[in-house]
């Protein structure tokens, strides 16, 4: 098999401050490629000091899915593999040799592992399969936010898997997400029957606190037919419930809850939420119920739907003050024992674990 040539492809615009680290990880390339859409710090100079191929494009009206596919038309014909990436993304050594091993001359795109975000400790926090390494042709990127690559060559669209190649994301958390509620709705007016978009525009609308907006998109979300995966359907039930929490209707957000649950009762999410709810309302049985039901299940999803707090202190938390409010002091010491283990740092924690040590001492 002839030696296949690689390419990393992406775009940026005022990431000055990431340039060095994403062309260190990225450097396993044959060829880096960027089309910056308007900097106007020092991230096209730093780009080009390191031997980046860098285009200036003008995208206007604004849309991801244009902007990634000009810097993809950049990439030459010659190239086997793309491999697609933003500047706040870095991949880890070795993997290059990996999606060599890996690639088959019928594949057509790789999925590998994506860490969204870490925990405060520094371990993954929300991980899972992403697909933004795939063949030079046959590929191109739709909607105006959350794009994605979609597929047209006329042989089959053949994935492989590789686990161990991972992609860490540590993004700017100064940087404005103001443009994603508008594209959001640009991309359901476009796609209105696209069941994913739906849910997102649903979520962004509960990040802005538009409460009555976010439940109506996010039952139209689940009263669509192509709707069927489970997980994305407790998303948008979980959502729902925290939108009508935030506005105050208990009742109606234990409802959503419990849908949840049984939509997906594989997964910890709507028992944890559930807990978090029962702690408002110093409901301590179901508190501890919740808490029990989650920490059953014992298996992580691979899938963006889900969420840190399902796996990290928090449980343990709320598991020491139900425990507590229910009188079981030795229950409540080993789970407040357990949380500050995981957030040694957190004061709140650790005054709850001393206050528990000295109801037990006495």
């Amino acid at each position: 098999m002839k030696k296949l040539k690689i390419a990393v492809y992406a775009i940026c615009r005022d990431e000055e401050q990431f340039v060095e680290r994403w062309i260190d990880s990225m450097k396993e390339a044959d060829l880096i490629i960027v089309a910056d859409t308007g900097s106007t710090d020092n991230t096209v100079k730093e780009l080009k000091s390191k031997g980046v191929i860098v285009y200036n494009i003008t995208v206007n009206p604004w849309r991801f899915d244009v902007a990634r596919n000009i810097s993809l038309s950049f990439v030459p014909d010659d190239i086997d593999i793309c491999v697609c990436t933003d500047l706040d993304e870095v991949l880890e050594p070795g993997w290059r040799e990996k999606i060599e091993k890996a690639w088959t001359p019928d594949t057509t795109r790789l999925k590998y592992m994506y860490t969204w975000s870490f925990n405060p400790d520094g371990s993954r926090g929300v991980t899972f399969w992403y697909e933004k390494i795939h063949r030079r042709y046959g590929f191109r990127w739709v909607h105006p936010v959350h794009e994605v690559l979609e597929y047209y060559g006329s042989d089959p669209d053949v994935y492989v898997y590789e686990e161990t190649i991972h992609l860490n994301h540590f993004p700017d958390p100064t940087k404005s997400r103001e443009a994603y509620l508008p594209l959001l709705e640009k991309s359901v007016q476009e796609t209105p029957n696209n069941d994913r978009n739906k849910h997102y525009l649903g979520r962004e609308y509960l990040y802005h606190g538009m409460w009555e907006k976010c439940i109506e998109t996010l039952k139209q979300h689940l009263e669509l037919p192509s709707a069927q995966w489970n997980d994305e359907r407790c998303a948008s039930m979980r959502y729902i419930a925290r939108a009508h929490r935030e506005q105050g209707n208990y009742n109606e957000a234990s409802k959503w809850l419990y849908k949840a649950i049984a939509e997906a009762p594989y997964l910890r999410e709507p028992y944890v939420e559930m807990a978090q709810l029962a702690y408002l309302e110093k409901d301590w049985p179901r508190v501890y119920h919740m808490v029990e039901a989650a920490l059953a299940v014992k298996e992580r999803p691979v899938s963006y739907i889900n969420e840190a707090f399902a796996w990290d202190y928090t449980l343990y938390d709320l598991g020491a003050i139900g425990c507590y409010g229910l009188g079981m002091i030795d229950k409540a010491y080993d789970f407040a024992k357990i949380a500050v283990q995981m957030l040694p740092a957190d004061e709140r924690l650790k005054s709850n674990y001393e206050l528990i040590k000295k109801k037990m001492g006495q």
